[in-house]
């Protein structure tokens, strides 16, 4: 893996603004966020209280660069079942109803399960992980997520021989989220991976970020995050998990198939058809940087993809 310098993890300040930051871009970037599925906060009205009470046990991520700031993280968002404005998520999520919360955990499984929040919290121990993200729209992020890895709960339901995908699924309750009730997109939101990506270590169900529950805008209760995947891959509010033998058609396949296929895996050498993924812009700096293959987690994971086209790996 590559390291990251302390120096590089997002200020919580800077995490909290970036919508700002994001906003004074222009209509480049406007027209970007059209196709962009992936998380990322911008500041709607960001809770000072929540971010000044937040607690990280590390200031860098493992290549030394500085957590993006709490203000940040909860304030950008892309979060299209509320609403395809970054800066309007936070406002139309805070009443969003969390608890109580379930999710179903079936298909080919020996041991089909229905879970509750707090029963998860009790049974996988939370542990944090800080975790770049690299957003298919050429901005980045350092995030310090708390949550177990997915393998633990896969691990328990004991998948048959013939498992050899994941499909996840979002909530869908359009009075609670408005943006599904634009019917542009094939609600509800669904991602999928394969199942060696979702046993793998690095992969985890994040609960929190900066040491406190997540926030409605940034996926609460329960979202997927799988570090060296661009961010539309890290499916929020999951209500369902399903072990399945064909390869899930998650929403993005669905809208935008040439544009949007079924790993996601980020990749500096293969364009987005609308725009180079070379370099990316850190939510708080000026400069671009140059983007790492698989998000600097090539050493980790790209054993996986051994003898496959890079080119289907989008």
């Amino acid at each position: 893996m590559a390291e990251i310098d302390p120096l590089e993890i997002t200020p919580e300040h800077v995490y909290l603004s970036r919508r700002r930051f994001l906003t004074g871009v222009g209509a480049t970037v406007a027209s970007i966020v059209l196709f962009g599925g992936c998380d990322g906060p911008e500041p709607a009205p960001p809770s000072d209280d929540w971010c000044q009470s937040a607690q990280v046990g590390a200031d860098t991520d493992e290549l030394g660069d500085p957590l993006t700031p709490c203000e940040d993280i909860i304030s950008y968002n892309n979060f299209y079942e509320f609403t395809t404005d970054k800066q309007k998520v936070a406002l139309l999520a805070q009443d969003f109803r969390t608890s109580p919360w379930n999710v179903e955990v079936g298909g080919l499984v020996r041991k089909p399960r229905t879970v509750s929040m707090d029963e998860l919290l009790q049974r996988y121990p939370q542990e944090e992980r800080i975790y770049r993200l690299r957003c298919v729209e050429a901005w980045s992020m350092v995030i310090p997520w708390l949550g177990f890895p997915l393998a633990s709960l896969l691990e328990d339901v004991e998948p048959t021989g013939k498992a050899r995908y994941v499909r996840f699924e979002t909530l869908y309750d359009p009075e609670q989220m408005p943006g599904q009730k634009n019917r542009t997109y094939d609600w509800p939101y669904v991602e999928g991976l394969r199942l060696d990506e979702a046993m793998h270590k690095l992969t985890i169900l994040a609960t929190g970020i900066y040491g406190r529950p997540l926030l409605p805008q940034d996926g609460a209760p329960i979202r997927l995050v799988v570090p060296w995947k661009y961010g539309f891959k890290s499916i929020k509010s999951v209500v369902r998990i399903d072990l399945v033998e064909e390869m899930p058609v998650s929403l993005w396949m669905a809208t935008a198939r040439h544009e949007y296929g079924f790993y996601g895996n980020v990749n500096p050498d293969i364009p987005h058809p609308r725009w180079s993924q070379s370099s990316e812009r850190r939510i708080g700096e000026l400069r671009r940087r140059p983007t790492l293959p698989l998000n600097g987690y090539a050493d980790e994971v790209a054993h996986l993809y051994e003898g496959m086209d890079p080119k289907e790996l989008f």
